[in-house]
């Protein structure tokens, strides 16, 4: 595993303003960057804010193919592919050891550079995640790590390793963007992942989340007739929850809402057009006892559409 010095890390006051200037200092206005589909709805408004031309490639459970990367780069010039190998947001499918090693190729073979997103790198349920960044010796990754989800979301914590001109480059955006992030908030995030307390609770938080995940899954299955889970994720925060196609999405959030029960459209996690129909559940909620009543709400919206 390649090692990581200090001087390759910037703090950054949570992970987005890293991939907002990531995109600013390896794209720019105008410029292509790679993003799997469907993806992290934060990276799509931080292309666009950048004015980067989001160039989507479709992922399935095992990432994305290399040969449709590879394409991808040929065809646009781009030299930027956002990713989230572990866990994506929203699907919370791990990319497959063959298909890390066949991406980074292709990366390295055009030049480009990876933005690693490792988002959910705490909430690992099935497996322990090993980022791509791990196995970079060139300077191809561009790795974003969290503590915000983790630790709290009052702790806007994370950094950026990245090393190089590329670091330089961010680092001179960082500093125009927001000058430095508080030494207080960093001592107190620092103070929370050296206590011993903290890997006890990661382990006792892995075991928590398997039982919400497997317990949000039972009441889709039982509740959601109409409804499918592709993939049941080795780690994250969410269920991907296919619908069929005639369902109104818009009406069935509004219906549900209405009725007590918050659910996410999946339209917003595709750059371009959806592929399918789907709502993104969330199972790190404060009461898992009322999986079974939210499903069941769902569930019968959908029904009364289809019917």
């Amino acid at each position: 595993m390649t090692p990581v010095a200090a001087r390759d890390v910037i703090v950054v006051p949570g992970t987005q303003s890293g991939l907002s200037s990531a995109f600013r200092a390896l794209a720019g206005p105008g410029q292509p960057a790679v993003m799997e589909s469907p993806t992290y709805w934060g990276a799509i408004l931080a292309a666009a804010q950048a004015g980067v031309q989001v160039v989507p490639v479709a992922s399935d459970a095992d990432g994305p193919d290399a040969d449709d990367v590879a394409r991808a780069f040929a065809e646009t010039g781009a030299r930027l592919f956002y990713a989230q190998p572990n866990f994506a947001n929203p699907t919370g499918a791990q990319w497959s050891p063959v298909r890390r090693e066949r991406v980074m190729a292709v990366v390295r073979e055009f030049g480009a550079f990876l933005i690693e997103d490792d988002w959910a790198r705490d909430f690992g349920i099935d497996d322990d995640p090993v980022p791509m960044a791990a196995y970079d010796d060139t300077g191809h990754v561009v790795y974003l790590r969290s503590l915000t989800k983790s630790v709290s979301p009052a702790v806007r914590v994370g950094a950026v390793i990245a090393r190089g001109p590329v670091r330089e480059r961010m680092l001179a955006d960082r500093g125009a963007e927001s000058m430095y992030v508080s030494g207080v908030l960093q001592a107190a995030a620092l103070e929370v992942v050296l206590q011993p307390a903290w890997r006890a609770h990661l382990r006792a938080l892995r075991g928590q989340l398997r039982e919400r995940r497997d317990l949000l899954a039972r009441s889709v299955a039982e509740h959601m007739p109409h409804a499918g889970i592709d993939q049941l994720p080795p780690g994250g925060l969410n269920l991907w929850v296919r619908l069929p196609d005639e369902v109104d999405l818009d009406q069935l959030v509004r219906d549900c809402e209405n009725d007590g029960v918050l659910i996410a459209a999946g339209t917003e996690w595709f750059p371009t057009e959806p592929s399918a129909t789907f709502i993104r559940l969330n199972f790190a909620g404060p009461d898992p006892s009322r999986f079974p009543e939210g499903t069941g709400i769902v569930g019968r919206n959908i029904a009364e559409q289809l019917a």
